[in-house]
């Protein structure tokens, strides 16, 4: 059975750009062409559901087996958020090429490591 893992310093929120040291491991039956280590997004809620990746850190000629420690800088936007409607949610993702063999680990990434949440627009009266 082929596994995949990553493994982040006991926290999952970080600052748009940062710089973050990420320990990814593998063990895999079918050898791979590559290993990629992408920061990716997707919305979720109401409506299309839209995908993006970011950035990629890519592996050629790996092992079968291994495990690295690899420094992997964030994007600077766009921001983690949560609303009524839809979110944004961001995920590291450790891809073997070209079996598609993968492992998700969902993370923020706002300003002071926070999930911005959208609160519903509620007008004021102007003349009260």
């Amino acid at each position: 059975m082929s596994e995949l893992a990553i493994h982040l310093d006991d926290r999952t929120a970080f600052e748009p750009g940062e710089t973050i040291s990420v320990l990814i491991d593998w063990s895999l039956q079918i050898q791979p062409d590559a290993i990629e280590l992408r920061a990716v997004w997707n919305t979720a809620g109401k409506g299309t559901t839209d995908v993006g990746i970011e950035q990629t850190l890519r592996i050629d000629s790996p092992n079968l087996s291994d495990s690295r420690r690899v420094s992997f800088t964030l994007p600077a936007a766009p921001y983690s958020f949560s609303g009524t409607l839809i979110s944004l949610v961001w995920a590291l993702e450790l891809v073997a090429l070209p079996s598609g063999v993968s492992c998700r680990q969902e993370i923020t990434i706002a300003p002071d490591s926070s999930e911005i949440e959208l609160v519903p627009w509620e007008p004021t009266n102007a003349r009260s």
